[in-house]
């Protein structure tokens, strides 16, 4: 991985890469970082890229280019461009990051993967759990969707010392392409229908992962488990239905917004080298940008 010697101060670039990308947030959280850092020259922008136009955007870019942002569709072909990866980026079969090496070459990783463990943490989920914990039986956690996020949602579970997981998804297919992954992090997969989803909340943690709108009839048929927590990868617009039905009850809410700032520290510290992301003026940015917008 770059160091912080290896990296110079100005003069570098990176961007989040998707398609839509407009609506993105990612250029805020990261100018703001660079200036708080004194990154002086440092630019992060965003480009709209279809799945099919990644690799010839990887290729032309030149060696100004520190890294890149994922989003969809772009996870699984950033993972394929990647000549490296870690561990947690190959378990989940996506990859929403790439850094360039000295060498040229780029590295991949899945930064939504901690940066949901670390929010569904603050939340107050599993704080003694883990991997290693004795005495402490393993988090119950249900996903709700099977796309790219809901494979970092099923590593997210597995660091958070789950065993198995409740998958729920509209189509059976879906439940069935997560397999591999569920394989690879050591996890068992309990697929339930959409039909009966609402029956599926009742988990240590419930993640929804689906797209905008596809959840909303859910909000008036589950019951919330006292204690539980609910994480909604939506941040637009918001509250979801879900979300807000989870407050009405004082169920701990954690929003797309949480894990985008998580898991662009992480990014960050990759692109620039800085050991510590200034996470505050990050937050600060995000929030005014938000805030603007309504």
């Amino acid at each position: 991985m770059q160091s912080q010697d290896e990296t110079p101060s100005s003069g570098r670039k990176a961007a989040v890469c998707g398609k839509p990308i407009a609506h993105s947030l990612s250029p805020v959280i990261h100018n703001a970082g660079f200036t708080a850092a004194g990154l002086t020259g440092w630019s992060y922008e965003a480009i709209e890229c279809a799945e099919s136009e990644l690799p010839d955007l990887v290729a032309g870019l030149g060696p100004e280019w520190a890294g890149l942002s994922l989003t969809m569709p772009l996870k699984e072909a950033a993972l394929r461009l990647a000549t490296s990866a870690s561990p947690v980026a190959i378990a989940a079969g996506v990859a929403n990051t790439l850094v360039r090496q000295p060498d040229g070459s780029w590295h991949a990783d899945n930064t939504d993967v901690p940066g949901m463990v670390h929010v569904l943490r603050e939340a107050g989920l599993g704080l003694s759990r883990g991997r290693h914990a004795v005495k402490e039986a393993p988090p119950r956690i249900t996903v709700l969707g099977g796309g790219g996020t809901a494979r970092a949602a099923l590593a997210a579970a597995a660091e958070l010392g789950a065993e198995a997981v409740t998958v729920v998804t509209r189509r059976p297919e879906a439940r069935e392409e997560l397999g591999p992954v569920a394989v690879a992090l050591g996890l068992t997969i309990d697929g339930v229908a959409w039909a009966d989803a609402a029956g599926a909340f009742d988990a240590d943690a419930v993640l929804s992962t689906v797209p905008k709108g596809a959840a909303d009839e859910l909000a008036e048929r589950v019951t919330w488990r006292p204690g539980s927590v609910y994480f909604d990868a939506l941040y637009d617009p918001w509250p979801t239905p879900l979300a807000a039905s989870a407050a009405k009850r004082d169920i701990p809410v954690v929003s797309g917004l949480d894990l985008l700032l998580a898991q662009a520290l992480s990014q960050f510290e990759q692109f620039t080298g800085v050991p510590e992301a200034p996470q505050e003026a990050m937050r600060a940015a995000l929030g005014e940008a938000v805030a603007g917008r309504v």
